[in-house]
C-alpha cells in the first residue's frame, strides 16, 4: 500500500498557523513524523484559509523538501495553485487532483505530462457526486479514454472513486468498494485506485474505528493507495496486519515491526 500523510494541510490549526508566520519548524516537523509513521509521500494543501496560495503552496513544497525526498501530492482545485507548487518541486510529485469533466482534464493532464508528474482522478463531474458503481465507472472510462487520447500513461494515473461519510452516504459503501476492484477491469494495465479515507468518518464518532475498517475491505477489494493520518497507530498496524492476511508481506510473529522497518 502507497501511504500519503494528510496532516499538512491549512485547514489544520497548526499548518495554517504555520503558513500564516511561515514557519516552518512545524511544517517539517509534520513531515518528519508522518514519514516516521509510514507515510511514502505527503499531501500538502494550503487550506481554504489561505490568503495567498499562489505564494503558500512553494513555500510549502519548498520547505518540505529540505527535509524529505519523499514524493509530494499537490492538492488544490486551482491548477494556477498546482502549477506554482510544480514549479517549486524537486521531488516527484502527484496532482490531487482532476474530476471527469474534459475542461479540468484538459488542463491537468498537460501539467502532469510537462511536470513529469503522476496525477488522481477523481470519479466526480460538474453534474455531482455519483450516486452508484454504475455512474463511478463509467466517469472512470471517460477519465482513461482522455489520458490516453492525450498519451498520459495509464501507470502514472490514480483513480478515486470518492468516498463519501458513511453517515449520509450509507447505502453507498457497498458500491464504492466495488467500484474499486472493477476500476481494474476498465483497461490493461490497469490503473491504481486511491482513496482520501479520513472522508467516510467525517462527522461521525468512533473515527479511527470507521477509518480501519474500511481500510481493511478496500484493500481486499484491491486498493492501491491511501491518503490518511500515518501517525494513527491502530490504523496503520490494521493495514500491515491486512496486508499480511492477504499475502503481500511473509509472516513472522514481529510482522509489525519488521513491516515498519522496511
Amino acid at each position: 500500500m502507497f501511504i500519503i500523510g494528510e496532516l499538512i494541510n491549512g485547514m489544520y490549526a497548526n499548518i495554517a498557523s504555520a503558513l500564516k508566520e511561515r514557519n516552518k519548524k512545524i511544517v517539517q516537523d509534520c513531515a518528519r513524523e508522518q514519514v516516521a509513521a509510514g507515510a511514502d509521500a505527503l499531501d500538502l494543501s494550503c487550506g481554504t484559509a489561505s490568503k495567498n496560495p499562489l505564494l503558500d503552496m512553494p513555500w510549502l513544497v519548498e520547505t518540505v523538501q529540505e527535509v524529505t525526498d519523499k514524493p509530494l501530492c499537490l492538492d488544490s482545485s486551482k491548477p494556477k495553485v498546482i502549477e506554482e507548487g510544480l514549479k517549486a518541486a524537486k521531488n516527484k510529485t502527484i496532482i490531487n487532483s482532476t474530476t471527469a469533466d474534459r475542461e479540468k482534464l484538459e488542463i491537468l493532464v498537460p501539467l502532469a505530462k510537462k511536470y513529469n508528474s503522476k496525477l488522481i482522478g477523481i470519479t466526480i463531474s460538474s453534474k455531482g457526486i455519483p450516486q452508484n458503481k454504475d455512474q463511478r465507472l463509467e466517469l472512470a472510462a471517460q477519465i482513461l479514454d482522455y489520458v490516453n487520447e492525450a498519451g498520459f500513461a495509464v501507470s502514472d494515473l490514480y483513480l478515486d472513486p470518492i468516498v463519501m461519510p458513511v453517515n449520509v452516504a450509507q447505502d453507498q459503501m457497498k458500491d464504492i468498494l466495488e467500484a474499486i476492484a472493477e476500476f481494474k477491469m476498465l483497461c490493461e494495465p490497469a490503473p491504481q485506485t486511491i482513496i482520501g479515507l479520513s472522508n467516510i468518518s467525517q462527522g461521525a464518532k468512533h473515527r479511527s474505528l470507521i477509518n480501519r475498517t474500511f481500510l481493511t475491505m478496500a484493500v481486499a477489494s484491491g486498493l492501491d493507495s491511501a491518503i490518511l493520518d500515518p501517525k494513527d497507530k491502530e490504523l496503520m498496524d490494521t493495514l500491515i496486519a491486512a496486508e499480511l492476511i492477504l499475502n503481500k508481506n511473509i509472516y513472522c510473529d514481529s510482522f509489525l515491526d519488521a513491516y515498519r522497518k522496511k
